[in-house]
Formats: C-alpha cells, sequence, structure tokens
C-alpha cells in the first residue's frame, strides 16, 4: 500500500493516522500541498491523505494552492483513488467537490463528543477540535456525523473513488497539539490554553486506540486493500 499525504512544508505530522497505515504496511510519501504535482494517474497511490493546515481554504491570499490542492483532489478521485481528509483537508475536500466554507463565529477547541449516525465511520468521540472555519458538504455528500458548530464528517461517492473527511483531528497526538495551542496554530482561542492541554494527555491513549479503529474502518470504507 502507498499513501500521499498532502500537508504544509513545516507541519506534516500524520500522528496517529500515518501511524497506523504504517503499521499496516503502507509507505508514507509526503506532498508539500504549496508545490504540490499534477496528480499522475499512470502511478498511482492507494489512498491520498490530506492534513489540517493553519490556512484557511476560503482565504483569497491562498487561492492558488486550494485551486492546485482540489484538481489533486478530483483527477484522483475520477482516476480511482479514494481520499480522507481531516480539518483543514475536510474543508478543501467540500470545497473541491462542489461545497464550500467559511469562517466560524467562535472556534471548536478541546476534546468534544459529535453527533454521529455512523459510530463505525464517525464514532462519537470525544475527538480533539482545533479550528476556526466551517464548511458545507458538497450535495452529493452524505453527512455521517455532527456538532453544533456544524457538520463533522461527511463522505461522498460521486466523483469516482470514495471519499471520507473529519473536521475533527483524531490523528493529532498531544505534543502536537501541545505546540499548536502554544504557538498559536489556529490564532487566539480565547480559552484556558492549560486546560486544553491537560486534555490532550488526558485522552492520549484512549485517542490513540480510537484513531487506529478509525483508520482500520475508514480504510474498509474506500476498499483500500491491506
Amino acid at each position: 500500500m502507498r499513501t500521499h499525504v498532502v500537508a504544509d512544508l513545516v507541519d506534516r505530522d500524520g500522528g496517529y493516522v500515518v501511524e497506523r497505515l504504517q503499521e499496516l504496511g503502507s509507505e508514507i510519501i509526503e506532498l508539500n500541498r504549496d508545490e504540490l504535482p499534477t496528480y499522475d494517474p499512470l502511478d498511482p497511490p492507494d489512498v491520498v491523505l490530506l492534513l489540517g493546515s493553519d490556512k484557511a481554504a476560503h482565504e483569497p491570499k491562498w487561492a492558488d494552492s486550494v485551486k492546485a490542492e482540489s484538481a489533486y483532489v478530483r483527477a484522483a478521485l475520477a482516476t480511482g483513488t479514494p481520499v480522507m481528509g481531516i480539518c483543514y483537508g475536510a474543508q478543501l475536500m467540500a470545497r473541491a467537490l462542489g461545497g464550500t466554507s467559511w469562517r466560524a463565529d467562535v472556534a471548536e477547541v478541546g476534546w468534544q463528543r459529535v453527533d454521529t449516525v455512523d459510530p463505525d465511520l464517525c464514532p462519537e468521540g470525544p475527538w480533539a477540535q482545533l479550528h476556526s472555519d466551517v464548511f458545507a458538504p458538497p450535495s452529493t455528500a452524505r453527512v455521517l456525523g455532527t456538532s453544533w458548530r456544524g457538520p463533522q464528517c461527511f463522505i461522498d461517492e460521486a466523483h469516482g473513488a470514495r471519499a471520507i473527511a473529519w473536521q475533527f483531528h483524531p490523528e493529532v497526538t498531544p505534543p502536537t497539539y501541545e505546540r499548536w495551542v502554544r504557538e498559536g496554530y489556529y490564532g487566539n482561542l480565547g480559552v484556558d490554553e492549560d486546560d486544553l492541554i491537560r486534555q490532550a494527555y488526558v485522552h492520549e491513549v484512549k485517542s490513540r486506540k480510537a484513531a487506529h479503529r478509525l483508520t482500520d474502518a475508514a480504510l474498509d470504507y474506500l476498499d483500500v486493500a491491506r
């Protein structure tokens, strides 16, 4: 198995999700989303994973990067390669397939439970949240999970291969979450940062196990051989 992981150059930690992919024998090929190559249908990966970012897909200054990544997603799906997206990756995928995204009134942070109609592909958690944007999925998608802030998971089967996206962060490890909070990765959150970091370490063991189960369920849904 080969996985193309699309991420920012300076922040490409795929955490528990990439850890599980590697346990399953996947070769991880990292791609810089700001210098993304054209998708090559003659040398396709088995799956594409879009990680989070401190960018906002709706901001004009990132328009070129969003356009290139959106084209990559559509080309991958059209030629049979399934795609997974996390946080910014979910927002990007929504836009690429006909939905949209925008700045939320209030950031969604901490370990939160989600309302779900599919406990395998979108377990209720609690899951790590750390984002300031929200998305509307494409009309072809089926929403599997929500919070009072907005959609948390959707699947889409209308563009060739299957796609799945999560707004929450199943992949994030405590050190990475701590760094995001300390460095203001998502701006001024207006909450107790020490408490957010405490939550990350309290949920560490359960989060890792949950992320591994979710990765397995997603690969089964996407029909990725392992």
